[in-house]
């Protein structure tokens, strides 16, 4: 499920976070208990340091929607670099309006705020693409989960769990999705991360999606939220900078070459539907320089597609 890269809303060294402890080995058949709370001070301490990105960490207990938070707080002057996480969203918000919710403390449900000034705004189409890069290979530094990425940026791992706990064979499963908004130059990216979330906690998929997972159902030996999150806003960091002071540049920085690395997508039999119905079917043959997918359909050249849903057909 794919929509366009970016939505005007209607939300030590850089690359190494400073050492956290790690969880125990998780049981997948265990009864859900909620998890640690974040620990902001730790967090802050692992990824906040001068001439760095990441400039506040803010843990609250619960809101409606970090990326509209953040979306409020751009508009008021706050500065690149502020990270708010939520132990708990109610109103989260996924791409083409859907819903994301998740049990209190069984997610990681954060927005980061960027303000890439330097890079021209034809480039900003690959935030959520780096996103989705720095998210998956910090769940893969972290947990070894095989996580990989589905066009545009949904976080893949699998197979997924239905409800009920069924699993273990069949396609991947979601396991985090991210969405990233734009208003007056900056940029909110928001990620939510299913991380202890157990069989009775993960939402039914809908017509055409892929079922939903949790780094606790595939087996992670990691499960701390906090660690996890320092990984990935380091993560985040060292890709962004590298990012804006190349302006967007995305051959030079091997963003590129690393998003089509770990997009599973690509090589695939894909359908995808289109802003107003119109369905394709076709391979995802490449991404092109300006982040679009690039549907196969012979005897005509590829054709990008910059917005649509996107179905992994077998």
């Amino acid at each position: 499920m794919t929509e366009p890269p970016l939505e005007e809303p209607a939300a030590a060294s850089p690359d190494a976070a400073a050492p956290l402890a790690a969880a125990a080995p998780p049981d997948a058949a265990a009864p859900l208990a909620a998890g640690a709370p974040l620990d902001a001070a730790a967090l802050a301490a692992a990824v906040v340091r001068p001439g760095g990105l990441w400039r506040s960490v803010e843990v609250v207990p619960v809101t409606g929607s970090t990326n509209a938070d953040l979306l409020a707080r751009a508009a008021a002057g706050a500065p690149e670099g502020t990270v708010l996480a939520a132990e708990q969203q109610d109103a989260g918000r996924g791409r083409l309006g859907r819903t994301w919710t998740s049990p209190p403390r069984a997610a990681l449900t954060f927005s980061v705020l960027l303000r890439p000034d330097q890079v021209p705004r034809a480039r900003l189409g690959w935030l959520p693409l780096l996103a989705g890069v720095a998210v998956a290979a910090a769940v893969r530094d972290l947990t070894a989960v095989d996580a990989r990425l589905k066009w545009p940026n949904d976080v893949l791992a699998g197979p997924g769990k239905s409800a009920g706990g069924l699993g273990g064979v069949g396609p991947p499963g979601k396991l985090a999705g991210i969405l990233a908004e734009a208003t007056n130059g900056a940029v909110v990216v928001g990620v939510g991360l299913n991380v202890s979330t157990g069989p009775d906690g993960l939402p039914p998929p809908g017509p055409g999606a892929l079922p939903a997972t949790s780094l606790r159902l595939l087996g992670s030996p990691v499960l701390d939220r906090t660690q996890l999150l320092a990984g990935i806003l380091a993560a985040l960091e060292r890709r962004y900078l590298t990012w804006s002071r190349e302006l967007g540049d995305t051959e030079r920085t091997g963003l590129r070459a690393e998003y089509t690395g770990l997009c599973a997508t690509l090589g695939r039999n894909i359908r995808v539907e289109l802003p107003g119905g119109r369905l394709l079917d076709g391979v995802a043959a490449g991404i092109d320089a300006d982040g679009r997918l690039l549907i196969g359909m012979p005897p005509g050249a590829d054709l990008p597609v910059a917005a649509g849903d996107v179905v992994h057909l077998r």
